[in-house]
């Protein structure tokens, strides 16, 4: 019984975090007409620290903690993911990078086997295929000449999926606000060190890493404090739905989010997915639900 209240709270919570992480997206990709990408992720972080501090500050951590270089691993891999996630989103429709970035759950599903010893049957494999299918159905099945975009989709959608299941083992060690907070300070440490850099150095290829810091003004500001209210709240709910219950059904249920991308990514401006894309995106949540279904714990 506690555990299917678990899952039923942890549908709860990966529900809501899909809707507020769409409009992370949103606010992201409008800050991106101000400033480079390197520079969006450094103030969704920034401002996640700060909120994250004050709910410390109200209500002090409860954890024995003993995994520091895990804690470390997961922030880091995190913000890297966050990197490419936030440049394609600067770059592509919303609901494309969005798209990639929820291929996520299938390496969550892979890594939890491997890592955390999760069961996957038959069918939960046959998901895995359908997944990569799906996403040559978005890259359009020419793998020989993938954009950077689709590489760095792909790329952090591994590394997104490496971060959570790290979650289903640090949640034994440590309070979800330390988990949410180590991602955020190295997210903020790291672009603070590639804008310094990029006052030096411009590689045009490596553009989605390496960027000047501009000065934010006017509605950009406004777009920041959305960017990181939004963007801490769906980290935290995410965080919280990851340690009830296992990696591969939580991170399915965080395919909703692709539902709201595709509303608010046309309200800004994108236009409807084409009919590969979105055989793509079907094809990429049935794997995910197949593997759902199919994870024995």
């Amino acid at each position: 019984m506690i555990i299917e209240n678990n899952t039923r709270l942890a549908i709860k919570y990966m529900l809501l975090s899909s809707f507020l992480f769409a409009f992370t997206g949103a606010f992201a990709k409008l800050l991106s007409g101000y400033m480079s990408s390197v520079e969006v992720v450094f103030f969704r972080n920034f401002s996640g620290v700060l909120i994250i501090l004050y709910a410390i500050y109200k209500s002090p951590l409860k954890q024995q903690g003993g995994k520091p270089l895990l804690l470390f691993m997961r922030g880091f891999i995190g913000f890297f993911a966050l990197l490419m996630y936030f440049y394609n989103i600067a770059n592509i429709p919303l609901a494309e990078a969005q798209t990639f970035n929820k291929i996520s759950p299938i390496f969550t599903a892979i890594f939890s086997y491997i890592l955390l010893n999760e069961k996957l049957s038959k069918l939960a494999w046959l998901g895995v295929f359908v997944g990569f299918i799906g996403v040559l159905f978005i890259t359009g099945f020419d793998v020989t000449s993938l954009s950077k975009t689709d590489w760095l989709g792909i790329l952090s959608g591994v590394g997104a999926g490496l971060a959570y299941t790290s979650i289903r083992e640090l949640k034994n060690y440590y309070d979800n606000k330390s988990i949410v907070l180590s991602f955020m300070v190295v997210g903020t440490i790291g672009p603070m060190i590639l804008m310094l850099i990029g006052e030096f150095v411009y590689i045009d290829s490596m553009d989605w890493i390496i960027a000047k810091f501009i000065m934010p003004s006017g509605i950009a500001w406004i777009y920041i404090v959305g960017l990181g209210v939004f963007a801490t709240f769906s980290q935290w709910y995410m965080t919280k739905a990851y340690s009830l219950a296992a990696g591969g059904m939580v991170g399915t249920i965080s395919y909703s989010n692709i539902i709201f991308s595709i509303i608010l990514g046309m309200i800004l401006g994108d236009m409807f997915p084409s009919f590969m894309v979105i055989i793509g995106i079907i094809l990429v949540i049935i794997s995910g639900i197949l593997v759902t279904l199919k994870i024995k714990a």
